[in-house]
């Protein structure tokens, strides 16, 4: 069942029996699921030199940036996989620096989302090769598609047929014809994400379509009422993990926003 952010109000959940219990079935399990809840949160990358001073301390080496990245945060966003496919030993010096429990979600290369539009050649099987070396630091995968493809149901289903079931991986559309309940199923019969982006250009639709959540939040500056609503709306969900990334740009707010909304989501 497709969910959105708006959660029924527990006066009106039915009464359910357990036992010779009673308990607003609802609210019961909402609490369980809150107990198991994990949460991701970090930027979209970590090597920026404009954070020096900001985030990193100012004679910081670029080499030891993840180390000190991955000691505050426990997920990271790469980008650099949309460039390039990064080796064995890149992935390896990666995972050396971070801690046991640490995520790395990786950005789909360009030539799977952007120059062959939803018509990838091998390299779709060969991205998804690399994401398995990082074993269990591998998060998810995120599928960004460019503000001019528009919706194409029939090529976005034989793509979808090509993501092995099991995959756990986020779709984030940039254009508004996508945003339909035919897509949503689609999404939602394999256990994909709809990624929630929030931007000054377009807002997603707050549709959950996995049993899991992603979120990208690329506004430079949010309040620190904003944040508590965001914290708020994550904890009152029911998946069992969410990612959140916050954008990676030159006044290093995103680890700052990061770092807030830890805060509010561990209180």
């Amino acid at each position: 069942m497709l969910r959105s952010w708006r959660a029924e109000p527990a006066a009106r959940i039915k009464v359910k029996k357990i036992g010779r219990l009673r308990f607003d079935s609802y609210p019961l399990l909402l609490y369980l699921s809150v107990l198991m809840q994990r949460y991701f949160v970090g930027t979209s990358g970590w090597q920026y030199p404009e954070w020096l001073g900001k985030f990193y301390p100012e004679k910081l080496r670029k080499e030891e940036m993840l180390r000190y990245y991955a000691e505050r945060f426990n997920s990271v966003e790469v980008n650099y996989t949309f460039n390039r496919l990064p080796s064995e030993k890149v992935l390896n010096a990666w995972t050396a620096q971070t801690p046991k429990g640490f995520r790395f979600t990786l950005k789909a290369h360009n030539a799977i989302t952007h120059s062959r539009g939803l018509s990838p050649g091998d390299i779709l099987e060969k991205f998804l090769d690399v994401t398995k070396m990082l074993g269990p630091r591998h998060g998810l995968i995120l599928f960004q598609f460019p503000p001019w493809l528009q919706k194409d149901m029939r090529a976005i289903t034989a793509f979808l047929k090509r993501v092995p079931d099991g995959t756990r991986a986020a779709f984030e559309f940039r254009h508004s014809s996508w945003f339909c309940d035919e897509l949503y199923e689609r999404l939602n019969k394999k256990n994909l994400a709809l990624c929630a982006a929030e931007s000054e250009r377009l807002t997603t639709p707050p549709i959950i379509t996995a049993n899991y959540e992603y979120y990208r939040l690329r506004l430079v500056h949010y309040t620190d009422k904003e944040i508590a609503e965001y914290a708020r709306r994550i904890r009152n969900g029911s998946s069992k993990e969410i990612y959140v990334y916050f954008k990676h740009e030159e006044a290093g707010t995103g680890p700052i926003l990061a770092s807030k909304l830890n805060k509010k989501l561990k209180k």
